[in-house]
Order: structure tokens, then sequence, then C-alpha cells
């Protein structure tokens, strides 16, 4: 599948980040509440997806598969994206004890990024940038909710890698 992905950076809208810690607490929030959005469009129940947001897994992919990216304008594909940051990061959040925090860059719009945090099974600290995860899987031919899901977990080594040969 041939598609083109607009530059989308910065996703965040800068007068929102300009705040810092302060803005942490409420980007944790509006994030888990886009993701309880989501899942409620999915037909997936609150309480069941609060409990486990691995129940939505299999009707996002589905959502996600259906969807014609050769079609997409710019603010489809920042739709899309946004849902999908909010839904892994719910994921890794409430199923591998992550937790958004900030780090300084300089080279971001504000001075620094929201990024998720979790200790490894190596019991080291870890961090991704959950919107760089989701613009890695846009580079696939099709995108794998389940195989972003797993770089995400194996970035952030909270599972155990499988051996090489």
């Amino acid at each position: 599948m041939n598609y083109s992905i607009p530059d989308l950076h910065p996703l965040e809208p800068v007068s929102f980040l300009d705040t810092g810690w302060e803005s942490l607490a409420r980007w944790t929030e509006e994030g888990h509440q886009d993701a309880l959005a989501l899942a409620g469009v999915l037909g997936a129940n609150a309480a069941e997806y609060g409990a486990d947001p691995s129940v939505l897994l299999a009707a996002l992919q589905n959502y996600v598969a259906r969807l014609p990216p050769h079609q997409f304008e710019k603010s489809d594909w920042v739709t899309l994206h946004t849902d999908l940051v909010a839904y892994l990061a719910d994921v890794l959040i409430r199923k591998r004890g992550a937790s958004w925090q900030i780090s300084d860059d300089a080279a971001a719009p504000c001075g620094f990024r929201f990024v998720l945090e979790a200790r490894g099974v190596d019991r080291e600290v870890h961090r991704i940038e959950p919107a760089e995860v989701v613009m890695a899987e846009f580079r696939n031919p099709l995108i794998e909710v389940t195989r972003m899901i797993a770089n995400a977990e194996i970035s952030l080594r909270v599972v155990h890698p499988i051996p090489e040969e």
C-alpha cells in the first residue's frame, strides 16, 4: 500500500506545552480521555476498557485496517496519530506501569517533550516518545496496532527480549 504521510510535527500545540510541569497532569488526563473517547466510538464498554485497555485491540485494528490512507488529508493523519498515541500511552500506563514525564529537548518548540517512562525488566528506567513510536508504525505498508505496542514495550524494556540464536 502506497501513501504519503505529511509532516505532523509539532503535534503538540505549543501554547499548551509552554507551562512544563504544570501541564503534565492535564496532558496525562486529556490523553486518557482521548483514549476513552476512541474506545467509546469503537464500541468498547468504558468500565471494561478502564480495567484492561487491550479489550479495544481487535476493534482498533479492524478500524485502522479499513481506513483509506491514500485518501487522507493532513487532518486525518493528525487525528489517527493522536488516537494511536493516546491508546498506546494508555496501554503502557495501565498494563506496564509507565508514567508521563518531561524530557528536556532544545529542538522542541517549547524546549521539552512529554515522554513515557517505565522501569524495565532489567530494573533500569527507560523512556520513549509515543508520538515517535506511532510515526515509525506509519512507515510500514500496513499499520499494525499490536506491532506498535510490541515495539514500544521492547523499547521500554518492559518485556523480556527473545534471545537471538
